[in-house]
């Protein structure tokens, strides 16, 4: 039986999902990262063989291709032996707005990259850290994504990266090569050699097939990031089918037949195969209501909502002033005004608010394009209110759906399983 690992390095912690052809999970294995360490890619390779060792012997054994997932915009600097030279900096690092200005001159207008937190900002700010970093590396060094990097301690092959992690970084996900603007940069480091995610890029080396008991024909696949694993997992995959993560925040993702980039509404796309995997994010969402209510008190009183009738409470709920998307505005304030005393009233206006903000971004991505919306899969610890599922249908007017799967680690053992069957 042929076996497929897909392994997701999220934010607190990384999973493994072993799946079958049928996509049946097989076996599962968490590592939870510590709450700080002075050593962050030592954590994360000791993440990677734990996950892979904990997995039985007679499932690892079947396993023919892996896929990993890694942040979207965690990146790091390495020597030409693939050991990091510095500490890696994480998706959410904003120091990235101290070359902010250089980025504007660089980049086209309104380009992705344009954001104190893109890889490309990340690659500038790390530039003038070259004489101090050169002294104590050992030859070229490469700028690496944490997919692309992890994924090389198990293949050996130094300076691979996916069309989805390089988006960020300027790569042209239309033309499939890096443009010209980029080109022209005179960047002392090696950028990644980008490929479809899911395409074959070699087998495991010899020394970690031995030690993690691995077949010595089991590849590895070029990854993805984890939003987008998220996303392959949830069973959506006809243009006008979305999903939206209820995190913390409030994530949407919409499948396109045409492509949507506007970074005046905090707007991009990924290509996914021959379509586009359009969305934006929004800092409205669930670290709102929790600000307000705990747990128990969102499942009591949402219950005591009547979600069929309208909220006459109109908010924008934030936890402070700045939002990305549907409106771009880093100085927009929060409106939690006026709070009745009834807290009912209240959640409902925060529910019917944040459903509303929603609506709005799949809407925008219409009117700018976009595939327009026929169905939502909805994760995210928001996905488990039923009273909030009600009010966002009435919102969205289209049905709302549990995702297949929910884990991204499964939406990664999906693309090795396509990627190794051709299917990408």
């Amino acid at each position: 039986m042929n076996l497929y690992l897909g392994i997701d390095f999220g934010t607190s912690g990384a999973r493994a999902i072993v799946i079958d052809s049928a996509g049946i999970i097989q076996a599962e294995s968490q590592y939870l990262f510590a709450d700080s360490t002075d050593n962050l890619t030592a954590m994360w390779r000791e993440a990677l063989f734990s996950l892979i060792a904990e997995i039985p012997s007679e499932i690892r054994g079947g396993i023919c291709a892996i896929a990993i997932n890694g942040t979207s915009s965690t990146v790091l600097l390495c020597d030409r032996t693939g050991n990091p030279i510095d500490s890696p900096i994480l998706y959410n690092d904003s120091r990235g707005i101290e070359v902010i200005d250089k980025l504007k001159e660089i980049a086209p207008p309104n380009h992705t990259v344009i954001s104190a937190t893109s890889s490309l900002a990340k690659l500038l700010w790390w530039q003038d850290l070259i004489p101090p970093l050169v002294r104590g590396a050992r030859g070229d060094l490469h700028f690496l994504h944490q997919a692309d990097w992890l994924a090389f301690l198990l293949h050996g092959q130094l300076g691979i990266s996916d069309y989805h992690n390089a988006l960020k970084l300027g790569y042209d996900v239309e033309k499939l090569c890096y443009p010209e603007w980029i080109e022209n940069l005179e960047i002392p480091f090696k950028l990644p050699k980008v490929i479809t995610p899911g395409t074959p890029i070699s087998e495991v080396t010899s020394e970690i097939a031995a030690s993690l008991k691995l077949r010595k024909d089991c590849v590895v696949c070029a990854g993805t990031t984890d939003s987008i694993a998220a996303f392959l997992a949830s069973g959506a995959k006809s243009p006008g089918e979305a999903s939206t993560s209820l995190g913390s925040t409030l994530v949407i993702k919409l499948l396109s037949s045409t492509r949507v980039d506007d970074a005046k509404y905090g707007i991009y796309s990924h290509r996914l195969g021959d379509l586009w995997l359009v969305g934006g994010a929004s800092n409205t969402g669930g670290a709102v209501l929790k600000s307000f209510f705990s747990d128990r008190e969102l499942e009591s009183l949402s219950s005591q909502i009547d979600a069929e009738k309208s909220s006459n409470l109109d908010y924008y709920p934030l936890l402070k002033a700045g939002d990305r998307f549907p409106i771009n505005d880093p100085n927009l304030p929060p409106k939690l005004e006026p709070r009745p005393e009834n807290p009912v009233e209240f959640l409902h206006g925060l529910l019917e608010s944040i459903a509303r903000i929603e609506a709005r971004g799949y809407e925008l991505l219409k009117q700018l394009g976009a595939t327009p919306l026929s169905c939502v899969y909805t994760a995210g610890g928001g996905a488990k209110n039923p009273t909030w599922t009600k009010i966002r249908e009435r919102y969205l007017k289209v049905p709302i759906l549990k995702p297949t799967h929910t884990q991204a680690a499964y939406g990664s053992a999906i693309l090795a399983m396509r990627g190794i069957n051709k299917k990408i």
